[in-house]
């Protein structure tokens, strides 16, 4: 009898220890050689560390334990730090080619953001995403360039016309020339600067509550990668 697909895991449903196991897990799928490099980074900032307490003062077996104690938690920190890059690059790696990447990339945005998903969408399964930020509204589409360009240009017009006020921005994200890769969309984003304050991107939300309710509400599809990535980012850095 053959087996059920599982379903994808929600990080914000895990404790803090399951998080760290099941993300190690998925990026070894991608991965193998991640226990090996989070060994090597122990052992490397472990030896640093060591050091580094050995030659502060104090001697016997104070200064040995020390030691040992500091080149643990230099050697942990190194060997997470690690981890954590490892395991981002592999998430990017999983979700490349799948319907909504570029959404769920964008939920790794710090707090400050609102995004929206599939704010415009074809039959083709192309996308427009919609993030607010302090760069004002950045519309985000993903698929088809061919077939996003009258969409983003349709999505951008909507945006206009309730928020006249404030900047609009347009990403697409991909390969091509004058599209952004997955794995820099994140930082693409946030480097469009800063031109409304906090106050205004509370005033662009509210005018956009109208449009949205206009809005048919499309499932993203889920694939094999956490719905949300914010979980294991958080998890990672120790937050």
């Amino acid at each position: 009898m053959a087996k059920e697909p599982k379903e994808p895991l929600d990080p914000s449903t895990m404790s803090r220890r399951r998080q760290v196991i099941e993300t190690f897990k998925m990026t070894r799928e991608v991965d193998r050689a991640v226990g090996w490099w989070m060994l090597a980074a122990f052992l490397l900032f472990g030896g640093i560390g060591f050091g580094i307490f050995w030659l502060l003062p104090g001697s016997g077996t104070i200064g040995l334990i020390m030691s040992i104690v500091g080149g643990v938690l230099l050697g942990f920190l190194g060997m997470m730090i690690v981890f954590s890059r490892r395991a981002q690059k592999a998430a990017y790696a999983r979700m490349e080619g799948q319907v909504g990447a570029g959404a769920r990339a964008l939920t790794m945005l710090r707090r400050g953001w609102k995004l929206e998903e599939v704010v415009g969408f074809t039959k083709q399964q192309d996308m427009v995403h919609r993030v607010v930020g302090p760069p004002g509204i950045v519309l985000v589409g993903e698929g088809n360039p061919n077939r996003l360009r009258p969409l983003m240009i349709s999505e951008r017009k909507k945006h206009e016309r309730v928020a006249s006020d404030y900047p609009v921005h347009e990403v697409l994200v991909g390969s091509g020339e004058g599209q952004v890769p997955l794995p820099k969309l994140v930082k693409h984003v946030q480097k469009l600067g800063r031109q409304v304050k906090p106050a205004e991107q509370t005033d662009i939300l509210q005018r956009l509550k109208a449009l949205d309710a206009q809005r048919p509400k499309v499932p993203l599809p889920r694939g094999p990668v956490p719905t949300s990535m914010k979980g294991m980012r958080g998890n990672l850095k120790g937050r």
